[in-house]
């Protein structure tokens, strides 16, 4: 039987643009609107940005507690929305499309001066702008976004993702005016024409959130992925600004992103934080899972000695036990990418010049002396290898990193590994396979790592150990005296490495 009375909305049904270009279903739209202070919807001065929006969610619910809010100051309805619509709410929308998508959620109608319109505007943008801006090419990058010329220098009439937002030094000038409050959900992503089939992507909501700070408003919020905690791909910066930056007060922290975004991956999960210019802090950090609230804590976005963002409020206090010791780091006997200075090799067949075992993709195959550019003296060092890349959206609890082996001598590998080495006996490498496959090892590796890649650096916050014996989890949680609840939580984190 239809229920008549089922009234869905809109903007709950609407399909994604990508990946990169996700909706926000309007519940979600109100948490982030929840961050902020509540009196600013009873001011008739506040002026809000969205200066990417999609669907209008954003601006539609902000209009909404506008409206509400503004009842006693300005009584009569046409006047309170005139108002409202006119000199608080602005927007800039990211593609032509979505210009009238939000126009019709804020205005009724895809023209603001159109006669469905509920306010009337001079023109047909009212104050949601859109413009077919282009990127400006320097090297074959755009010099705002990086974007690739050969994948988005389109010819004038196609869509150019050139955000009018980011591609301007004055973002000032595209309203001239001061905003209180700068919000919504950027875009993620571009793709940069390389990787793999030219899959390769770089990401710009960081670019996004640069440009609204230069705006100075008193607040910002956005949702954005999680994987700029550990910075990575051009983020590094980015991390390092944000993580030393008092003004980041309240983050929500989501493990899986379809806890936000239903049916939608985004490796690594997604957050949403309040930025507060005037008043800086400690910030409040709650941890989400599967629809729930697994942790919440208020402590600095940056700890001492970490030049990342340390995700899980527990694993502060053991991160701290291990650094206090001041051990040599594991990922000095990490070698870089492409550890022989080759990425692949054909298969070939051993023979007098191509005596060298080589490890790759698939299997193994051999090279010759000369097929390798660097790191000689590890072809016949006793060494470990690992796989420099694995999902990193693995069963929880996870297992982070894949499997070591050790390789055998006179053996070299492709860019698929890394090496572990060199050490001075067989013994001595089945040792460091044993404390690889701990928990303690893998959930180091876990603070550090936010997407499938397990380069040299997400082995930065493990110490090295003595590998004259072989470890287990129990000599590493009695090593670092670690609680029986900080114990709990690894184990509740990490799964056995079979």
């Amino acid at each position: 039987m239809v229920n008549s009375s089922y009234n869905p909305d809109v903007l709950n049904c609407i399909a994604n643009l990508s990946n990169d270009e996700v909706f926000t279903p309007p519940e979600l739209a109100n948490k982030v609107l929840d961050l902020l202070p509540q009196d600013l919807f009873k001011s008739p001065d506040t002026k809000f940005l969205d200066p990417f929006t999609k669907s209008g969610v954003f601006l539609r619910e902000i209009v909404k507690r506008l409206d509400r809010g503004l009842e006693s100051v300005i009584p009569d309805r046409q006047t309170r929305i005139d108002h409202i619509l006119h000199n608080q709410v602005f927007g800039i929308a990211i593609t032509e499309l979505t210009s009238l998508l939000a126009r019709r959620s804020v205005y009724c109608s895809k023209r603001a001066n159109g006669k469905y319109s509920i306010s009337h505007f001079p023109s047909e943008y009212g104050n949601i702008l859109y413009a077919n801006h282009f990127h400006t090419w320097i090297g074959g990058k755009c010099k705002y976004c990086g974007a690739s010329q050969s994948v988005y220098d389109r010819g004038s009439e196609a869509e150019q993702y050139a955000y009018m937002f980011i591609h301007t030094d004055n973002p000032k000038s595209l309203f001239n005016m001061t905003f209180d409050v700068i919000v919504g959900n950027p875009p993620y992503q571009l793709n940069d024409g390389g990787g793999l089939g030219g899959s390769s992507a770089t990401p710009i909501y960081d670019r996004f959130i640069t440009q609204a700070k230069r705006l100075k408003p008193r607040y910002i919020s956005m949702i954005i992925p999680s994987r700029w905690y550990a910075g990575g791909k051009g983020l590094d910066e980015f991390r390092d600004n944000m993580i030393s930056d008092a003004k980041i007060r309240i983050l929500h922290d989501y493990m899986d992103a379809a806890d936000c975004f239903p049916g939608v991956e985004i490796k690594g999960g997604v957050c949403y934080f309040l930025w507060n210019r005037d008043e800086p802090g400690l910030c409040e950090i709650t941890t989400h899972k599967s629809g729930h609230i697994i942790s919440k804590a208020i402590r600095p976005f940056k700890e001492n000695g970490c030049d990342i963002f340390i995700r899980y409020n527990e694993a502060v206090p053991i991160f701290k036990k291990v650094k206090v010791k001041k051990e040599p780091l594991f990922s000095e006997m990490i070698s870089t990418r492409q550890p022989f200075g080759f990425s692949t090799l054909p298969n070939r067949k051993k023979d007098e010049s191509c005596d060298i075992l080589l490890y790759q993709r698939g299997g193994t195959s051999f090279c010759s002396y000369s097929d390798i550019k660097r790191n000689h003296e590890l072809i016949d060092s006793y060494k470990v290898l690992i796989s420099k890349a694995y999902n990193a959206g693995d069963t929880y609890p996870h297992q982070v990193i894949n499997k070591p082996f050790i390789a055998q001598k006179h053996s070299a590998c492709t860019e698929t590994y890394l090496t572990i080495g060199p050490w001075r006996s067989e013994v001595e490498c089945r040792n460091v396979v044993t404390y690889i496959q701990t928990k303690l090892f893998r959930f180091l590796v876990l603070l550090r790592k936010s997407s499938q890649n397990a380069a040299k650096g997400v082995y930065d916050f493990v110490p090295m150990q003595d590998f004259s014996h072989p470890w287990t989890d129990e000599m590493l949680y009695k090593k670092y005296n670690l609680t029986e609840e900080e114990i709990a939580f690894i184990e509740s984190m990490i799964r056995p490495m079979e």
